[in-house]
């Protein structure tokens, strides 16, 4: 996304019109398909697509195949590559504008503890990573699980790999559970990083709000271990900078009401 001279910077041409920006918000709290955000904007499906297709040629929204209907795909808003457009936008206009693109670790606690529920199909990969990067970043300052619709004997070797050579975590101790054992429990947020989870995903009640990250399973790329390994260290890449991005909306967990 450049800009030469005194033109306004893209991001601002793209975020400007209306539609683009309805876009943009609601897919700053989740992935979508077409057909969600039609319903969410309350557009046509045409000119939705058109305008989606502009968001991905500027490089702000990528899209990716469902893994549960290979004929539809999931858009997914690039909040990284967004803050380094709104930093730059900034910097256009007056270099005193500028800032960190990455979003600052809140210091100020929640006013309580917030529960997040991670999903996935075999809770052996993308859920346990999440919560272990969620309870890594936020010091244990919120109530994490993770759970699957259908979980696997074991956590993943090379999400275990993963997390200890790159982020310092050990989740070799850690056990796959099913969502069903998770019912009687109460969430802030339920988070599905997986197409097919989302379509089964249980109602735990209580209105959680619910988020889903459309991310490629890593175990899919199986294999030696030059073509397998790699896939978990972008997979938990992905997972972490997603949370890095949820960390402040985490912060503004509004506090129980005393009974």
């Amino acid at each position: 996304m450049r800009s030469s001279g005194h033109a306004a910077p893209a991001f601002v041409h793209l975020a400007a019109h209306p539609l683009r920006w309805r876009l943009l918000t609601e897919l700053a709290s989740s992935d979508y398909r077409v057909r969600e955000l039609v319903e969410r904007a309350g557009q046509p499906q045409n000119l939705v697509s058109y305008h989606l297709r502009l968001l991905r040629g500027g490089g702000l929204v990528t899209a990716r195949r469902s893994s549960f209907d290979a004929r539809d795909s999931y858009y997914h808003l690039d909040l990284e590559r967004c803050a380094h457009a709104l930093a730059h936008a900034g910097t256009a206009l007056h270099p005193a504008l500028g800032f960190d693109p990455a979003p600052p670790p809140s210091t100020k606690p929640p006013a309580r503890r917030p529960a997040v529920l991670f999903a996935c199909t075999g809770n052996s990969a993308r859920s346990p990573i999440a919560e272990a990067l969620l309870r890594h970043r936020t010091n244990s300052q919120v109530e994490v699980t993770s759970a699957g619709s259908h979980p696997k004997p074991r956590i993943h070797p090379g999400a275990v790999r993963a997390l200890r050579e790159h982020h310092g975590i050990d989740i070799s101790r850690q056990s796959p559970r099913h969502l069903d054992t998770l019912a009687d429990r109460r969430f802030d947020y339920v988070i599905s990083l997986c197409d097919k989870v989302r379509e089964v995903c249980p109602d735990f009640g209580d209105h959680p709000r619910l988020v889903h990250w459309s991310i490629p399973d890593p175990a899919a790329a199986d294999g030696t271990d030059r073509t397998g390994y790699p896939a978990f260290v972008r997979t938990a890449a992905e997972i972490d900078t997603r949370i890095r991005y949820l960390l402040p909306q985490l912060a503004l967990t509004p506090r129980e009401v005393e009974s």
